[in-house]
């Protein structure tokens, strides 16, 4: 490898991480949150305006989406644990479901009356269901927030990706008979199969891996095996074209209903997590194109 573009990326890298540290710092001592920072900061070091990012960038983000992303579900999977289902199941599970069916009905009935054609509104109300769970959870533990209310929202943040994948698929599959492409069900079997394999890969790794990490000691150190855990969830969520969002959720609610010393394995994740989630919030900035709006 040429030792210049060795250096371009270890130069790229170490002042990303600065520039996160920066945007960190301003949030403290500001109301604006620091995953909004970091976006903005992302905006302004890409290409729509001093697109001072090496090209390498791009090809960076979906790996670091990946595990970032997967990260951020397995540390939501630990709010789906028993005790917490039980308490606040049907809470988390009638709202989340009001959620996406109200956002994607009021999306699609305000483009629709814009004049928005049918087929590209259905479309759009889909993918308004979407969430970004990376900067509600980031959001959650910057200012330290506990309590029901909480709890509540980041059990909605983990599952709301489900639903929100099946009501865009059922919504892709209508506009699809829509313009007699005759693909409904193929539409369908692969989006059951994103979901379905997703929880069936949560569950297979989640059983196994929790038999495993019971045997480790409270006191050891486990931050190979953490990084491991996730790093394995994303691969084979990548590679079987699953949700790996969704299977690190069921995989995180798998590991912590079974182990007794869960809350080390999650601490570890959590202090790995950062790094990983800076570099995905500003190169999500960085991918902002402003050109494309118009």
């Amino acid at each position: 490898m040429d030792n210049s573009f060795t250096a371009n990326i270890l130069l790229t890298l170490g002042s990303l991480f600065l520039l996160g540290l920066a945007a960190d710092l301003l949030g403290r001592h500001s109301p604006i949150p620091r995953v909004t920072l970091l976006l903005l900061c992302g905006f302004v070091v890409g290409p729509s305006a001093f697109d001072l990012l090496p090209d390498f960038t791009e090809a960076l983000f979906p790996i670091l989406t990946d595990i970032a992303l997967t990260m951020v579900g397995f540390l939501l999977g630990q709010r789906l644990v028993k005790k917490n289902v039980a308490m606040l199941g049907k809470q988390i599970f009638s709202l989340s479901l009001c959620v996406v069916l109200v956002t994607a009905l009021l999306v699609f009935t305000l483009l629709f009356i814009l004049g928005c054609p049918f087929e590209i509104a259905l479309l759009l109300a889909g993918i308004a269901t979407a969430t970004a769970p990376a900067a509600i959870f980031d959001t959650v533990r910057e200012i330290k927030a506990k309590g029901k209310f909480t709890d509540t929202l980041l059990g909605i943040v983990a599952i709301d990706d489900a639903w929100g994948l099946i009501i865009f698929s059922l919504l892709l599959a209508v506009v699809d008979s829509y313009l007699g492409n005759g693909n409904v069900i193929h539409l369908l079997q692969s989006s059951g199969w994103e979901i379905g394999g997703a929880i069936l890969l949560g569950l297979v790794l989640g059983v196994p891996l929790a038999l495993l990490m019971g045997r480790v000691n409270a006191g050891e150190s486990i931050q190979a095996e953490a990084l491991g855990i996730v790093l394995l969830c994303a691969g084979l969520a990548t590679w079987l074209e699953v949700s790996y969002v969704l299977a690190a959720i069921v995989m995180g609610a798998v590991i912590g209903s079974m182990i007794r010393h869960r809350c080390a394995l999650f601490h570890v994740v959590d202090l790995i997590e950062w790094p990983f989630l800076i570099l995905f919030f500003l190169l999500a900035g960085a991918s902002l194109h402003i050109d494309s709006l118009w």
